[in-house]
Order: structure tokens, then C-alpha cells, then sequence
């Protein structure tokens, strides 16, 4: 049993939500509109301001396909209202970034630096040179544009040198040892 598929979704204030019939869902907000294509298969009831997922039946890919559903609504329903953010760490001697425009400049070591345009619907903050603010309505482009981001030096367990979340833990290596 799905238990958050059970939960109902509360529609706040200022947030306009469209369904079609083949479940194309549109969420409109203050901060933006997101569309994502539901499953045919999963039932969306909208009523009073909260919306429920119904699973049509208990197999095993209605089941998956019931806390899945739920999830992306409330994650598009809180895009609109609150966005994403998602914060990176540099860690290294001489590693730094920089914003020039719409254009992300990473120092990390290699003979140039590595300029990134920003995506559609993701804005790019360098509040300081060892930390990058990854902000936008839609998760699942934020956490990938991260990724991407720290993908270019990843955190390595010896000296911790690289790009890393805020909060992420390293596991640290003893180097070698001299006889």
C-alpha cells in the first residue's frame, strides 16, 4: 500500500491547476507555470482546493505509479509557490567560480576555465567564490543542473579538493605512509 499516495495535496492560494483528459496537468503560480504528463492509468480527483490520487486497481505497476504521481504534483504544486535550491561547496586551493552574464566560470584546476550557460527556467547565484546557489521552480532540472556542475571535480576522499553539496559528507582516506 502506497502510503503517501493516500495523502490529499493541498492547493494554496494564487496556485491555478489545469488536467486535461489524456492527465496533461498544468500548474500555474506566482513564480511560473510547470506541465508534466501523468500516466493515463492514475486518477486525479480535484476538489475543494485538494487534490487526491486514485490508483485504478492493486497491481504492481499501479502501486508504483500511485506515490510517484502524488510526489510530482506536490513538487510541482511547491515549485510554483516556494522554488528550489539547491547550494554547491568548492573545496580546493585555487578552485573558485565566478558569473559573467548568464554564463557560469568555474576555476577548478584544469589549463581553462570551464564556462557553463545557464539553462532555461534556472537562475545561478555565486554569492561568494567557493559557493554556487542553483535556484528554480522546476526540482528535477535544479538537482540535474547541479549534478552536472559537480560532475566537472567531484569531492575526492584524500584531500576533500572538488565541488560538493552544502551538507555533504566526504569520506576521508589515510594517504600512504612512509616506512
Amino acid at each position: 500500500m502506497s502510503r503517501i499516495g493516500l495523502k490529499p495535496i493541498d492547493i494554496p492560494a494564487g496556485v491555478e491547476i489545469k488536467l486535461d483528459e489524456k492527465n496533461h496537468l498544468i500548474v500555474k503560480g506566482p513564480k511560473g507555470q510547470l506541465e508534466q504528463q501523468i500516466d493515463r492509468d492514475m486518477k486525479i480527483e480535484i476538489q475543494d482546493n485538494v487534490i487526491n490520487v486514485v490508483r485504478p486497481s492493486e497491481i504492481k505497476r499501479h502501486k508504483s505509479l500511485h506515490g510517484l504521481t502524488r510526489s510530482l504534483i506536490a513538487n510541482m504544486i511547491e515549485g510554483v509557490t516556494k522554488g528550489y535550491e539547491k547550494t554547491l561547496e568548492i573545496v580546493g586551493v585555487g578552485y573558485r567560480a565566478a558569473k559573467q552574464g548568464k554564463k557560469l566560470v568555474l576555476n577548478l584546476g584544469f589549463s581553462h576555465p570551464v564556462e557553463m550557460e545557464d539553462p532555461e527556467g534556472i537562475e545561478v547565484e555565486v554569492p561568494a567564490n567557493n559557493k554556487i546557489v542553483v535556484k528554480g521552480i522546476d526540482k528535477q532540472k535544479i538537482g540535474n543542473y547541479a549534478a552536472v556542475i559537480r560532475d566537472w571535480r567531484k569531492p575526492e576522499p584524500y584531500k576533500g579538493k572538488g565541488i560538493r553539496y552544502a551538507g555533504e559528507q566526504v569520506r576521508r582516506k589515510e594517504g600512504k605512509t612512509a616506512k
